[in-house]
C-alpha cells in the first residue's frame, strides 16, 4: 500500500491497543468511543493483512506481527512528538558539520582566533569557514545561503534578515615606530595624517573603506598609495615605509601588540564604526545557529 493513502492516525490507535490490550481502555486513552476504536482496528487488520490483536484467556493478545511492530511504533511516535513539540536538540560536543561566517578582514584579526578557541573547547568536531566580505557582500551571501552569519558594518537591514548590535569601535591611525609624523612640533592633526600616503584594506581591494566614506562627510580625501583585499602584508608594508593605515580599534590593537607599529586615534570627530551580527530569519529558531550566535556574542563580551 502506498504511504500517500495510508491514514497515519491509525498508528496512534494501534499503539494504544498494543499498550492497553483492551478496546475500551484504548478508547479512554485516546479520548475516543469504543465503536470508533473497534472500527479503526478493523481498518488496520484489513490494511496490514493481519489480525494484530486476538482474544485470549486474559484479554486481547498480540499476534507476532503486532509484537514486531510494538517497539518500532513506539520509537517512531516518540521521535515525531519530540520533533514537532520539543524542537531539535543540539549538542555542540557531538555536533559535526560546518559553520560559515562572513566578515571584513579587520575582524578576522581579533575575532576569529578566540572564536576558534571556543569552538575547539565546546564543539571540537565542527569546522569553521570564514569568507572575507564587506558590507553589502555579507548580506548577499546570507541571501544565497552561502553563510550562516554575517558580521560587520550594516548600512541597512532588509526585513527578512535579523540583526544584533555587537560593538562600536573608534578608528585609529597605524604607522611604524619612529614615523616622521611623530616629529612634528604641532599636535597630531588630520592634516598631518592626510599628508602621508595610505594603505587601504577592503574586500574588493579597490582602495576604498569606511574611513573614506566618513572623510567625505567632512569634504576630505586621502592619498591612497596601495589598496589590498586583506591584511596579510599590511604590518610589513607599514613597518618598512611611511605609509599610514586607518583601522578600527580591535585590528589596530593587534598590530600594535604583534608588530613594531603604533596607533593613535584619528584626530577628527568622525564617529564610531559599529559591528553587527546579521542572520537570515529562516535560521532564527534553529538551535545549531542560535548556539553559534551565542558564541560570537561571548567573544565580543570578552572584548
Amino acid at each position: 500500500m502506498p504511504l500517500t493513502t495510508f491514514d497515519f492516525n491509525l498508528l496512534k490507535v494501534l499503539d494504544a491497543l498494543i499498550v492497553e490490550r483492551n478496546v475500551t481502555r484504548a478508547g479512554k486513552r485516546l479520548g475516543r468511543s469504543q465503536p470508533a476504536v473497534s472500527n479503526a482496528l478493523n481498518r488496520l487488520r484489513l490494511l496490514l493483512g493481519d489480525e494484530l490483536l486476538v482474544r485470549g484467556p486474559g484479554g486481547l493478545m498480540l499476534t507476532p506481527r503486532a509484537e514486531a511492530l510494538r517497539q518500532p511504533l513506539q520509537d517512531a511516535l516518540a521521535i515525531m512528538k519530540e520533533s514537532l513539540f520539543q524542537g531539535a536538540v543540539f549538542d555542540p560536543a557531538r555536533a559535526t558539520g560546518v559553520y560559515r561566517i562572513s566578515a571584513p578582514d579587520r575582524l578576522s584579526l581579533a575575532v576569529i582566533p578566540p572564536l576558534v578557541d571556543r569552538l575547539k573547547q565546546s564543539a571540537p568536531h565542527m569546522t569553521l569557514h570564514v569568507m572575507i566580505a564587506d558590507r553589502g557582500q555579507g548580506l548577499d551571501l546570507l541571501d544565497s545561503d552561502r553563510v550562516d552569519v554575517a558580521l560587520g558594518w550594516l548600512d541597512h537591514k532588509p526585513r527578512h534578515l535579523n540583526a544584533e548590535f555587537l560593538l562600536e569601535e573608534d578608528l585609529h591611525c597605524v604607522f611604524r615606530r619612529g614615523h616622521p609624523i611623530l616629529k612634528s612640533k604641532t599636535r597630531f592633526t588630520i592634516a598631518d595624517v592626510l599628508s602621508y600616503p595610505h594603505v587601504v584594506v577592503s574586500a574588493t581591494g579597490e582602495g576604498v573603506a569606511i574611513f573614506d566614506d566618513l572623510l567625505l562627510r567632512h569634504g576630505l580625501k586621502r592619498n591612497v598609495r596601495l589598496g589590498l583585499s586583506n591584511f596579510t602584508a599590511v604590518p610589513h608594508l607599514l613597518a618598512q615605509s611611511d605609509m599610514i593605515g586607518v583601522f578600527t580599534t580591535l585590528a589596530a590593537d593587534v598590530f600594535e601588540k604583534s608588530f613594531p607599529l603604533m596607533k593613535r586615534p584619528v584626530p577628527l570627530d568622525i564617529g564610531k564604526v559599529a559591528t553587527n551580527m546579521v542572520w537570515h530569519s529562516r535560521n532564527d529558531k534553529d538551535p545549531k545557529h542560535a548556539w553559534l550566535r551565542r558564541e560570537i556574542k561571548a567573544v565580543y563580551r570578552d572584548f
